[in-house]
């Protein structure tokens, strides 16, 4: 059983392979969190201590005992309106106009598998894999009710939380906040890491202590957005890389969040990710529920590597889904760099032509196929092929393309309207603007209003009839601006940002219902919508537009820590590169862009005889290595942000065949001797290095390491790899 219930004590406990979660129920049927962290034999209630904390409230229950207050101690799903002063998970306001909730124990069901949330993404498994806890609160004024959800993936060791709430009274309630996980942390010194960043530079580590204020990280972009990642870390402040306790969470959700950290006035430490309460107003008349998206956690006893290597496990093996969840993608040759908008079919004919050759099995049509698209400034909404400029039919196109031997894909952008576009002119009041405004204007753009289903469906339609026209394999789904006009025609305003996240999850779910076999790759300017909520629909997304291998050592740093490689789309790219103009070796491109997807954005036919014979080699290497890569332990083994190399490892579930990969950023003179010290090898097993053919034990290169003199060249990489018998 991984969900265990002591009736005497009302004491839950939540077990995993190597971790322990736990809560009570009080005598005021208020739920308190008792622990999180390594797995225990017994129960912690002594944690909670009841003094008089001066001003603070005492709830009417404990007439005039002063030392019971919510406000400093730790719960489970704390509400505004009971006392508690702190960042709360749920404020609502009632019918009365009061804002107030106050939320207390009915009962609970324990169940064999895992629950999953109408209209949501959400982390899956089967009856052996997982059980669900639902416990049911409810406010005895207001009949507000919420029902806890608590998904328990022993092996994987991870626990997922959302709450459901429902308007059990008679008139309308609007909920102003609404989170999915809280997690008070009792005693403890805590760090904060979190995933900054900006359009071609996503996910950038940070790393604050959490004192006595509110750290607050989110997105009001409409998408969970290249500025923060709904993800973090809360570490204890000596958990490194390979050892300390450290927790994550991440919310499954592509729109709007939120996530505070703050240490109260008593040291406990409260961590609350869930919908952002900007721009939501979310009313409920009597009867109507109200789903909050999934977060999912996970506790490491072992450092930030073990607590990174939960989620990639979880994340690919139960929250990708598809004929794809557990393939090797095709490796393609994307045509944005090659030509951008200046092709026609003879253009994409050439670059099959070529890929076939190389042995790359797939050529990518990206933007530019439809409506009047020869720029970024019309046509978005048009979604008929552009046969004048083709020079013949979509399907003729996909026919010449597939005779070479390579399969056929395509770019879409299906949320978004040009002002300049038929669609547009049709049907103005189908974008998000605000009546008597002029709209904010990025590359001049709108945002369809995907909260409403006649919009979605048109849509949906005019892209199949071009998706039907021949066999396409693939679709890169992209987004290319925020959400800044928050009105809807049909949604009240305070609706609109959630009902839009949830248009675009339905949009998804038929798109690869009608088409199973086709593999979408998600994409919003590159990584800015980088979250598990898209990896429900799309096994993939594009890690950022920035395509140079150096910046992408970073950018690839800060995704590892909960994504696994296989969602990292990520490609070899032209030199000198297209965002920074710098040159790098094609070897070097080629190990960055393996810890990914892998594939080119390029123009084959610019390449050296030299460089396509490179390009070959490096084929075969990702082909040989891909499920060692794909599905092999990731460890980080350098940051890039603090030493003048990086390296990263893979290494097999049975610890038999392993990758090494080292790019070395920085140059010297007289440079020192890099020492690469791998992890998680069988220290007695004897490993031999694939080139030279020496032999070592798993313990003397863990422990010694392995040297690595620079060469006098710039950006020099390595791939070391090893097998044991």
């Amino acid at each position: 059983m991984a969900i265990l219930f002591e009736e005497k004590k009302k004491i839950f406990t939540l077990e995993t392979k190597k971790t322990a979660y736990q809560m009570m129920v009080d005598q005021y049927g208020v739920l308190l969190h008792l622990y999180y962290g390594k797995k225990i034999n017994g129960t912690a209630e002594h944690v909670l201590t009841y003094n008089d904390r001066g001003f603070s409230g005492n709830i009417n229950d404990t007439g005039k005992d002063r030392t019971y207050s919510l406000d400093v101690l730790a719960q489970e799903y704390p509400t505004l309106g009971t006392g508690d002063y702190r960042n709360v998970a749920l404020v609502v306001e009632n019918s009365d106009g009061s804002v107030w909730c106050d939320l207390r124990y009915v009962s609970h069901t324990i169940k064999e598998g895992k629950y999953s949330l109408k209209g949501l993404p959400a982390v899956y498994a089967s009856e052996r894999e997982a059980q669900t806890l639902e416990i049911l609160m409810e406010d005895a004024v207001s009949k507000v009710q919420v029902k806890l959800l608590y998904g328990v993936l022993p092996e994987e060791d991870i626990i997922t939380r959302s709450a459901v709430v429902t308007n059990g009274g008679s008139g309308k309630i609007i909920l102003q906040k609404a989170g999915s996980a809280c997690v008070d942390l009792i005693y403890g010194q805590y760090d904060l890491i979190s995933f900054y960043g900006r359009h071609a530079e996503e996910r950038m580590t940070e790393r604050t202590r959490i004192g006595h204020t509110t750290q607050k990280i989110g997105s009001r972009r409409g998408a969970s957005s290249h500025h923060y990642n709904p993800a973090v870390v809360v570490a204890e402040q000596n958990a490194t890389e390979r050892a300390g306790n450290c927790m994550g969470m991440v919310f499954v959700y592509s729109g709007n969040f939120s996530f505070e950290a703050q240490k109260d006035s008593a040291g406990l430490t409260r961590a609350v990710i869930g919908l952002n309460e900007e721009l939501f107003a979310y009313d409920l008349e009597s009867g109507e529920c109200f789903t909050v998206p999934e977060t999912i956690l996970s506790f490491s006893t072992e450092g930030l590597g073990e607590l990174s290597r939960h989620f990639h496990r979880c994340i690919r093996r139960n929250v990708c889904r598809g004929k794809y969840k557990e393939a090797l993608r095709p490796v393609l040759l994307n045509s944005w760099e090659a030509s951008y908008f200046d092709f026609n079919a003879d253009t994409i004919h050439n670059l099959a032509k070529e890929a076939a050759g190389l042995g790359i099995d797939m050529v990518v049509m990206d933007d530019g196929w439809f409506g009047q698209r020869n720029d970024d400034n019309t046509s978005l909404g048009d979604w008929e092929v552009n046969e004048e400029k083709l020079g013949c039919t979509l399907g003729e196109l996909i026919e010449k393309v597939t005779e070479e031997g390579v399969l056929f894909g395509i770019w879409i952008e299906p949320e978004m309207v040009s002002e300049q576009s038929e669609l547009y002119k049709k049907h103005p009041d189908w974008a998000l603007q605000i009546p008597g405004r002029k709209p904010v204007r990025s590359r001049n753009q709108l945002l369809l209003d995907f909260s409403r289903k006649e919009v979605r469906d048109y849509i949906f339609d005019k892209i199949c009839v071009a998706l039907d026209m021949g066999k396409v394999s693939y679709v890169k789904w992209d987004m290319n601006r925020s959400m800044a006009e928050v009105f809807s025609h049909a949604t009240l305003p305070g609706r609109v940002t959630y009902d839009y996240v949830l248009g675009l999850y339905e949009f998804l779910e038929k798109l690869i219902t009608r088409y199973p076999d086709m593999l979408i790759e998600g994409c919003s300017g590159g990584g800015g919508r980088f979250d598990a909520g898209m990896l429900y629909y799309t096994p993939q997304i594009w890690c950022s537009d920035n395509t140079d291998a150096i910046n992408r050592l970073k950018i690839q740093y800060g995704t590892s820590f909960f994504y696994p490689v296989s969602a990292m789309g990520s490609h070899v790219s032209a030199v000198p590169n297209h965002q920074t103009g710098r040159t790098v070796s094609m070897h070097t491109r080629g190990v960055v862009a393996m810890s990914g997807t892998f594939g080119y954005e390029l123009d084959p036919a610019k390449l050296s005889e030299e460089e396509k014979e490179a390009v070959k080699e490096q084929i075969k290497t990702f082909k040989r290595l891909g499920e060692l890569i794909r599905t092999g332990d990731y460890y980080r083994l350098s940051s890039p942000f603090t030493e003048p190399y990086t390296a990263w490892e893979f290494i097999s579930e049975d610890k038999k065949h392993m990758l090494v990969n080292v790019v070395i950023t920085e140059d010297y003179g007289n440079p020192e001797v890099l020492c690469i010290k791998p992890l998680g090898m069988l220290p007695e097993a004897v490993y031999t290095e694939k080139v030279t053919g020496k032999e070592y034990t798993g313990d003397v290169l863990m422990e010694a390491g392995i040297p690595i003199y620079p060469p006098m060249e710039e950006y020099p990489a390595y791939c070391l790899e090893f097998t044991c018998k």
